[in-house]
């Protein structure tokens, strides 16, 4: 089976899409689109596809499938565009700027029957797929702990949401995925120096099972730190998510985990449409991007008015 696949908004994180999708065996690439034209033009001559600067020329192209990495403002409508034409979606996170957006996406998708995936990258990651497999194995006993920093300099071409729906929830996906479990309740302390929305936050979560996350973000931070340590009741798990490194202390030696240096994106690209074709369901759903979606807004609501939030997701 050969996928026709296109891409819809091509800034830096589009860009990859389209060079991962170009390189792609049973994959074709018909097009990609931008409101930038000297940006898709050139980005379409390089790849050898079409440029549009309208998605909806794009989405007339007879596709199976399509990336969308625009800002999240804009996510449902052109999701909404997509998936009424058919095709399968692939959504950059968050799902959505609001959890009635989100539900208008997953609602739509299950009605037209095709595949809708929210991109949080980290879950395709070589370390933290190593260490998922390590933590269902119970390698480390029970776990008890997760935390997480996640910071860095700003980036200026976020403009439409702060720190916490753009890097905060990569970590509130995690720690769910890892401890297979949902936040009960969020306490979050943030502010912002040099954003329009907030740019630094520190995040607490309790989850179901009575377990802690936190979680320290920021766009203050001169150089970029991307870790993670899980602790256990037999053991500690150390995650560099930029060196791909795993390293674990369980009572013997530390071990250093041998890990296949391969890049996330591709990892999750081959898996969507691996979904398109085998008729699979996407490890990361539309429901999974709501409660993350669900999760971050109530960390928001939390900071702006200074108590615990409860966090009621479907």
């Amino acid at each position: 089976m050969v996928v026709r696949v296109g891409v819809i908004g091509t800034g830096v994180m589009g860009g990859h899409h389209v060079r991962i999708y170009s390189e792609m065996e049973n994959v074709v690439l018909l097009g990609i689109s931008d409101i930038d034209r000297e940006r898709v033009e050139s980005l379409a001559e390089k790849y050898n596809t079409a440029a549009y600067t309208d998605y909806r020329e794009l989405l007339n192209q007879d596709l199976d499938a399509v990336s969308i990495a625009v800002p999240t403002t804009l996510h449902k409508d052109i999701a909404i565009s997509a998936i009424e034409r058919g095709v399968s979606v692939l959504v950059e996170k968050p799902i959505a700027d609001t959890v009635r957006n989100a539900d208008t996406m997953i609602k739509k998708a299950k009605e037209k029957g095709v595949k809708l995936m929210v991109g949080h990258i980290e879950r395709f990651n070589p370390a933290i797929m190593a260490l998922k497999k390590y933590i269902d194995e119970k390698k480390f006993g029970k776990i008890v702990s997760i935390s997480a920093t996640r910071v860095g300099p700003f980036e200026p071409r976020i403009r439409d949401v702060g720190i916490i729906q753009d890097l905060g929830v990569h970590d509130i996906d995690l720690m769910s995925y890892l401890y297979s479990e949902k936040v009960s309740e969020v306490y979050a302390s943030a502010g912002s120096v040099i954003h329009g929305f907030e740019d630094y936050a520190s995040i607490l979560l309790r989850f179901n099972n009575g377990n802690a996350g936190i979680i320290k973000t920021n766009w203050l931070t001169p150089h970029k730190v991307r870790k993670l340590t899980v602790t256990g009741t037999e053991g500690i798990a150390y995650v560099d998510n930029i060196q791909f490194s795993l390293q674990i202390y369980n009572g013997k030696p530390e071990i250093n985990v041998k890990i296949e240096k391969k890049e996330p994106l591709k990892n999750e690209l081959e898996h969507f449409i691996e979904c398109i074709e085998k008729d699979k369901d996407p490890l990361v759903s539309g429901e999974d991007g709501r409660y993350v979606l669900q999760t971050a807004l109530s960390a928001i609501k939390s900071y702006k008015h200074g108590k615990v939030i409860r966090v009621m997701t479907a």
